[in-house]
């Protein structure tokens, strides 16, 4: 699996094959944060944005991200369909998807390629992190969504490349410290991120080899990333488990 293999696929997959899983996502991950932006829970971080920030679509789709996560953690017995085994990270690649093709009034195939693209580009540099890691999956769910978004702009693989690459090398850093009200801001955050990475390509700017974890191109940046998560971070991840349990 690679980058190059993912966006060939979802170019030319009969969309009849993937429809029906990918719809269910949209339906049920909306779902849950319609709730989430409705009801009270957690640190209600997606009413927060939109009362603060507005309705542009920027920040509704973090902000419907983040509700999702927020009733999710606290509370809330709707279903998700996850990615990586993860309800947040199932609602990070496809809410903000399903917010930009609203805006953009793309057509349902278009939506749905740029939602396969962003949950596999999630799966893909998750499967170098592994399952358990202090580093926050979050961040490669957005990543994923940052792809989509630029699919959706009718951009090309260059550009969807670059937002992955310009995404990853802004907030690998985010640490994972359990189930908890946080992880809807860190969701927010993180799609942020991936939405400034977009524009950074599109206005000529790019993190480059040499800049930290960025490597000379997008497969060898997401084994970094990956390594770091994997290896750099067994030792933080005992260290938080450990800060949790009052040790």
């Amino acid at each position: 699996l690679g980058i190059k293999d993912i966006y060939d696929f979802i170019a030319t997959v009969d969309l009849i094959d993937i429809q029906e899983i990918l719809e269910r996502q949209l339906d049920y991950n909306y779902a849950i944060a319609c709730a989430g932006l409705n009801d009270n829970y957690g640190a209600n971080i997606g009413k927060v944005l939109l009362k603060s920030f507005g309705n542009d679509v920027k920040n509704k789709a973090k902000a419907y991200a983040a509700a999702g996560s927020d009733a999710r953690m606290n509370g809330c017995e709707l279903p998700v369909v996850i990615n990586s085994g993860s309800g947040n990270q199932g609602m990070t690649c496809s809410l903000p998807i399903f917010i930009y093709a609203q805006e953009l009034k793309v057509s349902k195939e278009k939506m749905f390629r740029a939602l396969a693209l962003s949950n596999l580009v999630a799966i893909h540099e998750k499967s170098g992190i592994g399952t358990l890691s202090a580093y926050c999956g979050a961040v490669s769910a957005a990543t994923g969504a940052g792809a989509g978004i630029a699919y959706l702009y009718d951009e090309d693989y260059q550009t969807v490349i670059h937002t992955i690459v310009n995404t990853l090398a802004n907030v690998s850093g985010i640490v994972c410290d359990g189930a908890k009200a946080s992880c809807a801001a860190k969701i927010a955050s993180s799609v942020d991120a991936a939405i400034l990475g977009y524009h950074m390509y599109k206005n000529g700017q790019e993190f480059k080899s040499g800049d930290g974890l960025v490597m000379e191109d997008v497969e060898a940046t997401i084994q970094s990333v990956g390594r770091l998560g994997r290896e750099g971070m067994k030792e933080t991840n005992k260290e938080i488990i450990k800060m949790m349990i009052h040790e």
